[in-house]
């Protein structure tokens, strides 16, 4: 296929307007973006696989269309995941590019980078493109990782943004629903059903488990095993496993690699990579440097339907909890142990904050959370205190 016919492919509203019918906005998260057009930057999204990243490049896109009359000539969308782009850089598309529309190399253009690590030395590439031509860039990835590896080459050039599952709002927007105050009872059945479904855009529209199950094996075959070259997929499928049956509790790798009969490397080594490809996060023990760096941290997960798929939806109180970490993740937030009693979260601004689903503190966890010093202090027992965070 010639270039110019595959870059048309991936850019159709060259030549006639841009459709995007059916596709519902994540406000949120494209007003943060909308912030950058303008500006000289790299700005990257990261994230789960199928969290929408694609979906809110292409709104950037036709917002740079049609609110910013941005001539579409001037704007370049391509997946680097095209196995028919191996062999080509940025830097050859970037020319086939403003050669096809005759654009003048000072003439500003606007690159969107989907998948973009897909591409090899994208962030030397990267910078080349920043340093010499008038361009901005949006780059999407799903590979921790690599993104953090390559930071040093972009360092003042680029900003990042994690794109999450849909949070419970966001859910009530896809599934059409809306409640008036008199029907405010019925938001606990929706927030039940919000907390076993979980976020996955695809998944929330369709209800379809095998296209859950389908994410899961990308996850495990691709991102792992494949990507690192583990010669048994069965031992990822086993981690995995134990990892959701762990949402919500302290993370012992010592414990695991013996359920595992694998070294306690090793199931550092895999831990890392599942955090690595967003499918979990790790929130360590509040404290000085040593006790955050040596106590076991414990383990959130990003979707919540991922989690119920394999565990089934039991043990209500974690999952809610694992909804507000989600929530208050920005904050940095770490747990407080003392003395065998624990509260769940205090953040970067000095929140302490205990999550009871239907459920109240003991004696010994109540004094801790009365006598803690913290700026402001909130229990959050139910979808109505909510708006307390």
């Amino acid at each position: 296929m010639l270039m110019e016919e595959l870059l048309y492919r991936y850019n159709p509203w060259w030549e006639k307007a841009m459709n995007l019918e059916g596709i519902i906005e994540r406000k949120k998260y494209l007003e943060k973006i909308i912030q950058f057009v303008q500006r000289k930057q790299i700005f990257f999204l990261t994230g789960l696989r199928r969290v929408g990243k694609t979906t809110l490049l292409k709104l950037l896109i036709k917002h740079l269309i049609e609110e910013r009359e941005i001539p579409s000539r001037r704007i370049l969308y391509i997946s680097l995941d095209d196995y028919r782009l191996k062999e080509t850089s940025l830097l050859e598309l970037v020319d086939h590019f403003r050669k096809l529309h005759s654009i003048p190399f000072e003439e500003k253009i606007f690159l969107f980078f989907d998948e973009i690590t897909f591409q090899k030395n994208f962030e030397q590439q990267l910078k080349n493109l920043y340093d010499t031509q008038h361009v901005s860039v949006f780059a999407s990835s799903s590979s921790a990782s690599l993104l953090k590896g390559k930071k040093p080459f972009l360092t003042g050039r680029s900003q990042m943004l994690e794109i999450l599952p849909l949070d419970f709002d966001e859910y009530l927007e896809f599934k059409g629903i809306q409640h008036s105050k008199r029907d405010k009872h019925l938001l606990e059945n929706d927030f039940e059903s919000y907390l076993q479904t979980g976020g996955i855009p695809e998944y929330v529209l369709n209800g379809d488990m095998e296209y859950l199950k389908e994410l899961v094996d990308d996850l495990l075959m691709k991102d792992i095993v494949a990507y690192h070259g583990i010669r048994d997929p069965q031992i990822i499928k086993d981690f995995f496993l134990l990892l959701m049956e762990r949402v919500g509790k302290q993370c012992s790798i010592n414990k695991m690699a013996n359920i595992l009969s694998i070294s306690p490397d090793t199931a550092r080594r895999y831990l890392e990579m599942f955090e690595n490809i967003y499918l979990i996060y790790l929130m360590p023990r509040c404290g000085k440097t040593n006790e955050r760096l040596l106590s076991s941290k414990k383990i959130y997960v990003a979707d919540l339907g991922i989690k119920n798929l394999f565990t089934g939806f039991r043990d209500k109180g974690a999952v809610f909890e694992n909804y507000i970490y989600l929530k208050i993740k920005d904050k940095n937030p770490c747990y407080l142990s003392q003395d065998g009693n624990e509260i769940d979260f205090l953040t970067n601004e000095n929140t302490l904050i205990e999550v009871k689903y239907g459920r109240e503190m003991g004696k010994k966890q109540q004094a801790l959370f009365d006598q803690f010093p913290a700026k402001r202090k909130r229990i959050i027992s139910s979808i109505h205190d909510l708006e307390e965070l």
